[in-house]
């Protein structure tokens, strides 16, 4: 999915492997930045040990839960048909919207309508989406910017119709990772890609994405995939957490690194997660700022004072710590030399470095690509 700074990539180039010579003599493993659970999960599905993953943000916790809170695979064969007839029969419960789409039925006036037809069939569809009924939330808030119509449509319908169970987070993350591959915007899901020239092909390519079959495929990998102990995902402070540490877990720590936050990329993935937009408003579709989770890792000020302070928590309950974060200087003004500087004043430190890519907030087109090559600090952290 579209994710910054996800550890995917360096799960295969050496972060695996310290991972699994890291945790030979741990009892726990805790990741207090799970972001989009990649790390979480790959150890809980390989490892006899339970894993404790926390966020601020709730789509995280569903992404990372899906797999770590289950021991099982489980069949979605007969629950994925009788979870897109609830969600037709919640369609069809609403009649004004059978209209609504057959008169947008190609969501963008088809491939060979003109910019002025594109640009005016999407403007029909957001004063649609925006006077549907509240059962609607996720078209209301982004339908004819992140979403073509009919994407959005289902995508409140399946939301609205879960699984109960063991396959409720299952299903939840297929939607989240459906979104995040279908959402019309570059980069991250932080502003959608705008109706110009220039725009429109890219908003025509991801509204034709078939976001039913999409959630489909995630719903059944994701379900194949589980953990070897019981773990636990819910939303918290990382350094809060620290005072629950103890001696023997191995603590996974990949903060933060820019100064705009996350909430900001991943507001469409959070109300997916909820189920719930509220009111929004701007270019970007945004929540209220109240709305939206703060970290001070992402503030240029704290963010110095707040990796200490995480270092200390780690330290003091005597756990070992895996630190990734960028070499190069970060735009919320720490660098990989200052985080390593600071944990050297409460642990050894083993520093291995890696090739990575890194985002850049989308890109700017020609003058700059959506992700760079970087060197990627890994700290393997031993208390003194």
């Amino acid at each position: 999915m579209k994710y910054m700074g996800s550890k995917r990539a360096m799960l295969t180039n050496g972060l695996g492997q310290l991972l699994h010579q890291a945790l030979s003599d741990r009892s726990r493993f805790v990741d207090l930045f799970a972001g989009s659970g990649a790390v979480s999960k790959f150890v809980a599905s390989r490892y006899e040990i339970p894993v404790f993953a926390t966020d601020l943000q709730q789509y995280s916790v569903c992404l990372t839960g899906s797999v770590i809170h289950r021991t099982k695979a489980i069949s979605t064969d007969l629950e994925w048909e009788q979870w897109v007839c609830r969600a037709q029969d919640h369609l069809e419960a609403y009649p004004e919207l059978l209209s609504f789409a057959e008169a947008l039925a190609a969501d963008c006036g088809g491939g060979e309508a003109s910019r002025d037809s594109f640009v005016a069939t999407i403007t029909a569809i957001r004063v649609g989406c925006s006077e549907l009924p509240s059962a609607f939330p996720l078209s209301r808030a982004y339908g004819g910017h992140y979403f073509g119509l009919s994407q959005a449509l289902w995508l409140d319908a399946l939301r609205a119709t879960v699984p109960t169970g063991d396959l409720n987070e299952v299903a939840i993350a297929a939607l989240i990772e459906s979104a995040s591959e279908c959402s019309a915007s570059p980069g991250h899901t932080a502003q959608p890609f705008s109706p110009t020239e220039s725009g429109l092909p890219h908003i025509l390519n991801a509204w034709r994405r078939d976001l039913l079959g999409r959630t489909k495929k995630y719903f059944d990998a994701c379900a194949l995939l589980h953990a070897k102990k019981v773990g636990r995902a819910y939303v918290a402070d990382a350094v809060e957490q620290t005072s629950f540490l103890n001696e023997t877990d191995l603590v996974f720590l990949d903060p933060p690194y820019s100064e705009v936050q996350y909430s900001r990329f991943y507001h469409v993935l959070e109300s997916v997660a909820t189920g719930k937009a509220g009111e929004v408003s701007g270019i970007g579709r945004y929540p209220k700022l109240e709305d939206r989770p703060q970290s001070s890792f992402s503030r240029k000020q704290p963010a110095r004072e707040e990796f200490n302070n995480l270092m200390v928590g780690v330290a003091s309950m005597g756990a070992h710590a895996l630190v990734t974060f960028p070499a190069h200087a970060a735009s919320n003004g720490l660098s990989g030399e200052l985080v390593e500087q600071i944990a050297g004043q409460y642990f050894s430190v083993e520093r291995r470095a890696v090739k990575s890519t890194f985002s850049t907030l989308g890109g700017t087109g020609a003058t700059r690509s959506a992700r760079q090559g970087a060197t990627e600090l890994i700290l393997h952290l031993i208390p003194k």
